[in-house]
């Protein structure tokens, strides 16, 4: 029988919390660690090592093929500029909300803060961690205005190949949005073979990205299991915290900030538009894909919703891959919380370069399965993390995530139909719901 691979994530965690704390407990009166613990923790360090690095190689090339098709696609469109203007109106609109949204729940709740003990103990977990590194990229992370114009400065890279070495990433977005937008604009004959090219490819490495992902339950265990190893029961509270973060905020959206829109921007009734959509948010809940709800989503906002099919068809599938509210606000969140739990200031510019790669790394590989794992990776880097502490608080967080993912999908979803029932009367289609509650299809 074959076993799902979130069900293979799930025996994988609960075997890093059974051996992570087991050994933590056996081992926590010891004044030194028995060589069997360091063996062990070293083998674990392996494995989660080369899933991490795994990882990181297939990054540049997911995101600059996914992006490249994506916006190619978009621009091709006969109606593009006005649905194509006021759709990403509204996708940027709720995007800039949502993180901002993730941003005041960090700040405040401050889950990342911790004892000091503890986080020393994270970070013991990788016996190649270096102070210094932590030490400068505190120093990056103060820069002021100076580090706010140097943003946009990496935004167009005097050279992108050195910018792929250096891992500034924010530039290569910047390129490939701007190279997929001028292929829209070719002669029919370069455009299809430009697009097949970038679709092929693109093609072949969302293939190696999801062979990768196959052995995270083997890479999420040895990433886990080392710092429960180490820390035991302290870092359960410190993931609750973070978890409880993150819910607050996707609520504090799908529920005040979605429907305020909704209201106010399309004078749509948000308990009759969230009553409509809930098959499609509890599929989305349980599937953890905006992709894989995306023929139920359409079906709710064209026979429940009462949106048009043209309307349907043009704003779904683009926000099934491109509007990912809840992962830009989870993105923000866990990048300002591993600063907090690693003792790295983020100073107001560095925050906002956070909201920004968040909503950019949003768009460009939210189609795969683990999506966010990636784009985390790609704005811990592109912020001035160290090595070491990557891969610690991609363990940390991925403990919780499954959970996570699945209500943040939901928020994903319920986001997508906002903007098709707000563009839709927009483009002047009549009342939705009034009709569709007489025909009985929402009960």
């Amino acid at each position: 029988m074959k076993i799902a691979l979130h069900y293979k994530i799930l025996i994988s965690l609960s075997l890093a919390f059974s051996i992570g704390l087991f050994a933590n407990f056996e081992t926590s009166e010891l004044n030194q660690k028995p060589s069997w613990f360091l063996y062990f923790q070293e083998a674990c360090q392996f494995v989660g090592t080369l899933f991490l690095n795994a990882l990181k190689m297939v990054v540049i090339p997911l995101i600059i093929t996914s992006i490249i098709c994506g916006v190619a696609k978009i621009g091709a469109e006969s109606n593009f500029k006005r649905l194509g203007l006021k759709t990403f109106g509204f996708y940027g609109l709720s995007g800039i909300l949502a993180v901002t949204v993730g941003l005041l729940c960090v700040n405040i709740f401050e889950p990342g803060i911790v004892n000091p003990e503890i986080r020393e103990k994270m970070l013991s977990t990788h016996n190649a961690f270096d102070q210094e590194k932590l030490g400068s990229a505190m120093q990056r992370a103060d820069g002021g205005w100076a580090n706010l114009i140097e943003i946009f400065h990496r935004m167009v890279p005097t050279n992108l190949f050195k910018a792929a070495v250096e891992g500034q990433l924010l530039g290569l977005i910047f390129f490939s949005l701007l190279f997929g937008f001028f292929v829209s604009r070719l002669s029919d004959k370069l455009k299809i073979s430009q697009t097949t090219f970038w679709e092929s490819l693109n093609a072949v490495i969302l293939s190696l990205t999801n062979f990768i992902i196959s052995f995270a339950p083997y890479g999420i265990f040895g990433l886990v299991t080392p710092t429960l190893m180490t820390v035991g029961l302290d870092t359960l509270w410190v993931m609750g915290g973070f978890a409880l973060t993150v819910l607050t905020g996707l609520l504090i959206h799908c529920l005040i900030i979605l429907p305020v829109m909704l209201k106010f921007l399309g004078g749509i009734n948000p308990i009759n538009h969230l009553k409509a959509m809930a098959p499609a948010m509890l599929t989305a809940f349980s599937t953890a894909s905006s992709s894989a709800t995306l023929p139920l989503t359409m079906k709710c906002v064209t026979q429940r919703v009462g949106v048009s099919r043209k309307i349907g068809s043009f704003t779904l599938p683009l926000g099934a891959t491109m509007n990912m509210d809840g992962t830009a606000l989870f993105e923000c969140v866990v990048v300002v919380f591993l600063a907090q739990l690693f003792g790295i200031e983020m100073s107001w510019a560095i925050q906002f370069s956070v909201v920004v790669m968040a909503l950019l790394t949003s768009i460009g590989v939210a189609g795969i399965p683990s999506a966010s794992l990636v784009a985390i990776i790609v704005i811990l880097q592109a912020v001035g993390f160290p090595e070491e502490t990557i891969g610690i608080g991609v363990g940390i967080v991925y403990v919780v995530d499954r959970f996570l993912d699945m209500t943040r999908t939901a928020v994903n979803v319920f986001g997508d139909s906002c903007a098709a029932a707000v563009i839709g009367k927009s483009e002047g289609e009549k009342e939705y719901y009034p009709e569709v509650l007489d025909k009985g299809i929402i009960s």
